[in-house]
C-alpha cells in the first residue's frame, strides 16, 4: 500500500513538472517569436519635403536640377507618376498623411498655428500612436504643424535647425541607431519660402531659406535665373525666374540632407532592412500651384524604396493619394489594418507594378489654408478627366499671404498684366462653379468643358462620383449640393 501511495505521489509530481515545463517552453518560445516578430519589423522613414513639386527633381525629368539623392533612391525603388496630395495646404495635407483620412472628416480643415488654430478630433488615432502600439519607436524632426500632440504623439522629438536638412540628418542618429525599429518622421522647411514673405524693395526674389553664409555641410549650389525652367503656368519673367533659381537651391540643400540620412543609414547597417519615402505636402510655393487644386498644386513626387522587393528603378503609373500612405505603412510594419477606419487605401502590393489596374481615379478636398482663405474644392479626377467643384465660387480667389507678396506675383499686379502664365488673370481670381478638364488634350486646364453640352453626360457622372464621395467620407459640405442635410448633425457629441 505504501509503495503504491508513493508512486501515486511521484506521478503526480512528475505530471506538475512536465507540465511546468510545458508551459515555461510555450512562454519562453513566445518571446522568442515576439522578439524575432519584432525585430524582423522594416524600419520606416517618411522623409516629408515642404512644398516641393515634381517640376524641381532630376528623376521626374528637370536636366537642370541637381537632386543625385533623390535620384538615386528613385533608381533603387519605385517612382510614381500620378501621386497627389488631397489638400494643397500644409498642415491640411499632414493631417491626412498621418491619418489616411480627409481633412474634412477629421476637422483637420486648415492651419493649426497662431489664430488659425484648426485641429484634429481627439478620437482620431494617427499613424504614430498605431506604430508605438506595434513596437515601433516614433521619432519626428523638423515640421510638425499638426495638433493636438495628444492625437499625433512621437516617442521621440529631435531638434535641429529645419533649414539644414543635412544637420537633421546628423541629429538622427541614435533613433537611426537604436535596437527597437524605428518610425522616422522627417520634415525639413524647405523648400517654403522664408520670412519675410513681404520684401523690400518689391522685386527682390525670396530666399526660399538660402543664406549667404550658407549651413555648415552642405555645399551651397546656386542655379542661373536664366537657366531655370519656367514652368507653364507661371510668368516667365525675370522676377519668376529669380525667385524659380532660389528654389532650386533650397531643393538642392534638401538632396544634401537625404544623402547624409542614406549614408547613416548605410554605417549603421540598417539599408537593407529600411524602408525610405519620399513625398511633399502640396505643390511649389508659386500662385497657381499651393493652395490650388490645379495639376501644380496636388500632382507631386512619391519615390518609395523598399528593399523587401526585388523590382528597382520602376516607374508606377499607380494613381495614389496621400490617403492611402497611412495604411500602406502600417501594412509594411505588419500591421493588421482590416478593422482600421481608413479613406485611402494600401498601395504595398503594386509597389512592384509599372502598370497597375483598379488604381484610376482620386479625389481631393482643400476648404481653408489660413482662416481667412475660406474657398471649399472638392475634385473626382480620373486618368483623362478632372472636375473641379469651386463651392465658394462667387467669391474672389483667395491668396496665401507669401504667395500674394511674391515678387513672382506682384510683377504682374503692378504691371495690370492680362495673364498670370498661361491663364488669364481674370480667370485666376473668379472661377466658375465648376470646371471639368480632359487632361489627355488639355494638360494646362485651360478649357473649361463643364458648360460645354457635350459633355454633360460626362460631367453629370463625375458629380454623382463626388457626392458619393462626400457621403462615404461624411463632409459636412454636402449641404451644399439642393441642401442636401442627410449628414446635418444631432448637436450630440458622439
Amino acid at each position: 500500500m505504501k509503495i503504491d501511495k508513493f508512486k501515486r505521489m511521484n506521478a503526480k509530481k512528475i505530471n506538475r513538472i512536465t507540465f511546468f515545463l510545458i508551459v515555461s517552453t510555450i512562454a519562453i518560445n513566445s518571446g522568442c517569436n515576439q522578439k524575432t516578430t519584432i525585430e524582423s519589423k522594416p524600419n520606416i522613414i517618411l522623409f516629408v519635403s515642404d512644398d516641393h513639386g515634381n517640376d524641381a527633381l532630376g528623376c521626374y525629368g528637370n536636366p537642370v536640377i541637381k537632386t543625385p539623392n533623390m535620384d538615386l533612391l528613385a533608381s533603387e525603388g519605385v517612382r510614381f507618376t500620378n501621386a497627389f496630395c488631397t489638400s494643397a495646404s500644409c498642415a491640411a495635407s499632414r493631417s491626412v498623411i498621418l491619418t489616411g483620412q480627409f481633412g474634412h472628416a477629421t476637422g483637420s480643415f486648415g492651419h493649426v498655428h497662431d489664430y488659425h488654430h484648426f485641429s484634429t478630433y481627439d478620437t482620431i488615432k494617427s499613424l504614430p500612436v498605431l506604430l508605438e502600439d506595434a513596437g515601433y519607436l516614433t521619432a519626428r524632426i523638423g515640421k510638425y504643424h499638426v495638433a493636438p500632440e495628444s492625437v499625433y504623439r512621437f516617442n521621440t522629438v529631435l531638434k535641429a535647425n529645419p533649414r539644414s536638412t543635412f544637420e537633421m540628418a546628423e541629429k538622427c542618429s541614435d533613433v537611426i541607431n537604436a535596437d527597437q525599429p524605428f518610425f522616422l518622421y522627417f520634415c525639413p522647411d524647405d523648400p517654403h519660402r522664408g520670412a519675410p514673405f513681404t520684401p523690400e524693395p518689391w522685386n527682390k526674389p525670396n530666399d526660399f531659406g538660402n543664406r549667404e553664409e550658407g549651413y555648415p555641410g552642405v555645399e551651397t549650389i546656386k542655379y542661373d535665373p536664366e537657366n531655370v525652367i519656367a514652368p507653364d503656368f507661371l510668368p516667365d519673367t525675370k522676377e519668376s525666374r529669380e525667385e524659380i533659381a532660389q528654389y532650386y537651391q533650397s531643393v538642392s540643400r534638401i538632396d544634401q540632407g537625404l544623402g547624409k540620412l542614406l549614408e547613416q543609414l548605410a554605417d549603421a547597417g540598417k539599408t537593407e532592412n529600411t524602408i525610405i519615402i519620399y513625398i511633399s505636402d502640396n505643390g511649389i510655393a508659386f500662385p497657381g500651384a499651393k493652395t490650388t487644386l490645379y495639376e501644380p498644386g496636388m500632382k507631386l513626387p512619391c519615390i518609395v524604396k523598399n528593399p523587401q522587393i526585388d523590382e528597382k528603378g520602376i516607374v508606377n503609373n499607380a494613381m495614389i493619394t496621400w490617403a492611402d500612405l497611412t495604411p500602406t505603412i502600417l501594412e509594411m510594419a505588419g500591421s493588421d489594418i482590416s478593422g482600421l477606419n481608413f479613406h485611402g487605401r494600401s498601395f504595398k502590393n503594386i509597389l512592384g507594378e509599372e502598370k497597375t489596374e483598379g488604381w484610376d481615379e482620386v479625389f481631393a478636398s482643400h476648404t481653408f489654408h489660413e482662416i481667412t482663405m475660406y474657398y471649399p474644392m472638392r475634385v473626382y479626377r480620373e486618368r483623362d478627366y478632372k472636375l473641379i467643384w469651386n463651392i465658394a465660387w462667387r467669391t474672389e480667389y483667395p491668396f496665401a499671404s507669401d504667395l500674394w507678396a511674391s515678387s513672382t506675383w506682384q510683377g504682374i499686379y503692378r504691371n495690370n498684366n492680362e495673364y498670370f502664365g498661361n491663364r488669364k488673370v481674370k480667370d485666376y481670381l473668379y472661377r466658375q462653379e465648376f470646371e471639368l478638364y480632359n487632361l489627355s488634350t488639355d494638360p494646362n486646364e485651360l478649357i473649361n468643358l463643364a458648360y460645354n453640352e457635350n459633355f454633360a453626360d460626362i460631367l453629370g457622372r463625375m458629380k454623382n462620383k463626388l457626392k458619393a464621395f462626400q457621403k462615404s467620407t461624411r463632409d459636412p459640405w454636402l449641404i451644399m449640393w439642393d441642401h442636401d442635410d442627410s449628414l446635418t448633425g444631432t448637436g450630440v457629441n458622439l
